[in-house]
């Protein structure tokens, strides 16, 4: 994606499950006070990075006061030579932080593999994953895979809505140029809402969402997947 890249965020993220009824309920408001950011509805792919037996999601669903994870993310379906994200995400007491690395697809494989020669811009971003990676020896365990359209106030810079529909995984094809397809996560009619914010929300927004019954949930795409594998017996705990 073009523009400038930002590789460290500090913000809190509260998420909300909408219908389509809600969904359209709520866009005609956010029109009123909000833009949609310059890529528009696009689709971002992930993979999700675990020990062999699933120790991080398995940590993240018990709500822990820290929790943290890696994942390699691209913005479309990149070739080997497009630009990918390498980040490791932290949440402590609320609080989310986010770090991230960039560089060519075929170098993050390169590096994942082990090549501790590679070298990228922000070192220090770079050494708090060697440690991740060194502490927890993480493969690839996730693809998943939505379709998200952003939002932001000019207002208010740390101020951002997403939403995230047609969620889709796999647990195999564990490489982002294999394409975006996969097996879907919720109903056509779901949406997840994002507000990412650095202090307190805007009282039009909590106006309209007490208005149309939206409240907030605990939502996690990888646990929700890893949950609904489990059930199912297709993950299997060693």
């Amino acid at each position: 994606m073009a523009g400038t890249v930002q590789t460290v965020f500090k913000r809190y993220e509260k998420k909300y499950m909408l219908t389509e009824v809600q969904y359209k309920q709520l866009l005609d408001v956010i029109d009123e006070h909000m833009k949609v950011d310059e890529y528009g509805k696009h689709t971002i792919c992930n993979i999700y990075f675990d020990t062999d037996d699933y120790r991080l999601i398995r940590t993240s669903i018990e709500k822990p006061l820290y929790k943290e994870k890696l994942r390699l993310r691209s913005y479309g379906i990149p070739g080997l030579d497009s630009k990918v994200f390498l980040e490791i995400k932290k949440k402590f007491d609320g609080v989310v932080y986010k770090r991230r690395i960039t560089f060519p697809l075929s170098t993050a494989y390169s590096y994942i593999d082990g090549n501790t020669d590679i070298s990228v811009k922000n070192e220090q971003i770079r050494r708090e994953i060697d440690y991740f990676m060194d502490y927890y020896h993480p493969t690839p365990k996730m693809y998943i895979a939505y379709d998200r359209i952003a939002y932001f106030c000019e207002d208010d810079k740390d101020f951002r809505i997403t939403f995230d529909s047609n969620i889709r995984f796999r647990k195999d094809e564990l490489l982002l140029e294999r394409g975006d397809h996969g097996e879907k996560l919720l109903a056509d009619d779901m949406h997840l809402m994002e507000l990412k914010i650095a202090g307190a929300i805007p009282l039009w927004l909590v106006s309209a969402l007490s208005e149309y019954k939206i409240y907030p949930t605990s939502f996690s795409k990888y646990g929700t997947i890893y949950k609904k594998l489990l059930t199912k017996g297709e993950i299997k705990i060693c």
